[in-house]
């Protein structure tokens, strides 16, 4: 008799354990993907951050583009809307969508500056426009290593919640709905143009 009882309170103890690993692990990969999402909202407000300079900088030379400009800006705040919304809750894929959506038509509109930009010699040859495109290069390079690691931690959570035996506590757990991939067509800013003689 005391052998059954300490046989089965030893298996309760194992099973207890099992479920607080679980617990603990679903737990730890939710906070890191949240944690890569806060790289990416670094990323993306240092790129809305550097956005009004560049407005400030064509301004001058594309006075007649009004349009396009006030598109940029435009997509501008809706992007920054939308990471806000996102940043509140990095495991909600409405707010996820509404981001990528936001973030593509805001790549879009930066598009079409750089674009126009080729058309204007004395914008081309503006220093502090060709710093304001490295800049804004380099931070298209850091968002989408921000996103690569961001879609890592939640595929990475996803998979374990699916997997056996979290598939039965993850949702006891507040662990029901899976993270979201943040996928964005990221439009490439060109680089600055190179002149050959």
């Amino acid at each position: 008799m005391l052998i059954t009882t300490l046989v089965i309170v030893g298996v309760l103890i194992v099973l207890v354990m099992i479920v607080v690993g679980i617990y603990n692990k679903l737990v730890t990969l939710k906070n890191r993907f949240e944690n890569a999402f806060s790289q990416i909202e670094v990323q993306l407000q240092r790129r809305y951050d550097l956005i009004p300079n560049l407005i400030e900088t064509v301004k001058g030379y594309m006075a007649h583009e009004k349009e396009t400009l006030e598109a940029v800006i435009q997509a501008r705040n809706q992007a920054q809307s939308s990471l806000q919304a996102a940043s509140q809750n990095p495991g909600d894929a409405t707010a996820i969508a509404g981001l990528a959506g936001a973030e593509g038509m805001l790549g879009g509109a930066l598009g079409r500056i750089f674009a126009l930009s080729e058309s204007y010699p004395d914008l081309k040859a503006n220093q502090n426009m060709a710093n304001l495109q490295e800049e804004l290069s380099s931070t298209e390079n850091k968002v989408a290593f921000s996103r690569q690691a961001f879609n890592d931690s939640v595929t990475a959570y996803n998979t374990y919640k699916q997997t056996f035996p979290p598939v039965f506590f993850a949702g006891m757990f507040g662990h029901s709905q899976d993270g979201t991939l943040l996928e964005f067509e990221s439009k490439k800013i060109k680089e600055a143009p190179k002149v050959q003689f």
